[in-house]
């Protein structure tokens, strides 16, 4: 993943730029537990910047714990709520609880995995959309396509201590 352009800054709280990392044992024991291989730009992120907001506030990728402390309650939540129906060209209702969370917007947008793809369950429409092959190219596309949000270049990263951020 190239981060040549991602820019770390302190914590609107702490002030500080402490970051909250996974390390290979994290990612590996949650792949084995949900039997799920990550892409490498999903790995890079973790384990370089781990829990955080890149790009001013706007995307949140999970790290491994929270994908599967977090897991079963999002599933819940989409079999109680689903109103995705315009994009079940896109995933079913089936395959989406077959994905897995693995970050979200600060529109409440959600961002999954599934069969090594990204996609995004947006908040306000019933559409799916197909984001990426990696998380490089999901993050691309949530922050440039201009289709959720209106498109914007900047990447700067705010670590935040993953125990203080709601689920």
């Amino acid at each position: 993943m190239n981060f040549d352009n991602y820019k770390i800054i302190p914590n609107y709280n702490t002030n500080k730029t402490d970051l909250f990392t996974a390390d290979e044992e994290d990612i590996l024991a949650c792949e084995k537990t949900l039997n799920v291989v990550f892409d490498e730009d999903y790995k890079e992120y973790v384990q370089e910047y781990g829990s955080g907001i890149l790009g001013g506030t706007y995307v949140r990728v999970y790290l491994p714990e929270t994908i599967i402390l977090t897991l079963q309650e999002w599933k819940n939540r989409i079999t109680e709520y689903w109103f995705w129906d315009e994009g079940k060209e896109v995933l079913t209702k089936d395959e989406v609880l077959n994905s897995i969370r693995i970050g979200d917007t600060f529109d409440g947008d959600e961002i999954i995995l599934f069969n090594s793809q990204y996609y995004i369950l947006p908040r306000y429409s019933e559409m799916i959309y197909k984001a990426g092959n990696s998380l490089e190219e999901t993050i691309t596309w949530l922050c440039s396509a201009g289709i959720l949000t209106e498109a914007f270049s900047e990447r700067e990263f705010e670590p935040f201590d993953p125990s203080e951020l709601p689920a």
